[in-house]
């Protein structure tokens, strides 16, 4: 960890945010907890993407009006109370939150979480879901040979999905990607290269990425250990 070095480089339409580069810092929202924001609408997009470091007797209130709201647990156990429903959450485990249900995430005992927050900005009626990664089917990925799963329907009624990707070691996109979704991406697992516009990047388990509309991007496992990343994309928009 030398002074005053850091992996994190910031374009006009993509970031990469390292965790040497992570600020925490308290929460209005939060009590007993500290949030990060890697991700803003401030470098112009639609959603925000931040970690919450959650203590013991912690809790979490709703975001602003009209935001709706994805928990992704990396460690740790948290409730959610969703309106009437309550549901424990596990490291690997989900939820999803519609902007117009009244809820709060609380833990006894700590836990870290990723969270996506947007606006909602479709007309339809999205429900309260819950669920573990590894339960939710494996999704065909024509011409590609990661492990794809979805996190959230496929419908019109959600505006963004969440994606979980996995790639065995040397195994990486066939397609050099370009087009109009936006990505908040967080590496949980492996190492790799990502191509983002020109420019190639080394990137490992706990490395964030925010990929604006139609920037050039690909990635490929390196290592001798499976990647894993989880990447929020826009949709139905």
């Amino acid at each position: 960890d030398l002074p005053g070095f850091t992996r994190s480089v910031y374009e006009r339409n993509y970031a990469l945010v390292t965790p040497e580069s992570f600020v925490f810092a308290g929460n209005p929202l939060w009590e007993n907890a500290t949030t990060a924001h890697i991700i803003s609408p401030a470098v112009g997009a639609n959603f925000a993407m931040l970690l919450a470091n959650m203590k013991q007797q912690s809790s979490g209130a709703k975001p602003p009006e009209g935001h709706e709201r994805f928990i992704f647990v990396l460690d740790g156990v948290v409730k959610v109370t969703a309106g009437s429903e309550t549901v424990t959450l596990h490291a690997d485990d989900f939820a999803y939150v519609p902007a117009h249900m009244e809820h709060v995430v609380t833990s006894a005992s700590g836990a870290g979480l990723l969270l996506f927050e947007r606006r909602y900005a479709v007309n339809g009626r999205p429900r309260f879901i819950h669920g573990h990664t590894q339960e939710q089917q494996l999704l065909p990925t024509a011409g590609e040979v990661f492990a794809l799963r979805k996190l959230l329907p496929q419908t019109a009624d959600y505006d963004f999905n969440v994606h979980v990707m996995d790639f065995l070691p040397g195994e990486h996109l066939n397609v050099k990607e370009v087009h109009y979704n936006q990505h908040g991406l967080l590496l949980l697992q492996g190492k790799g290269i990502y191509r983002l516009g020109s420019n190639w990047y080394p990137v490992q388990a706990g490395d964030a990425i925010w990929m604006a509309p139609f920037v050039p991007q690909w990635y490929a496992a390196l290592g001798n250990q499976e990647s894993r990343y989880i990447l929020y994309k826009v949709s139905n928009q």
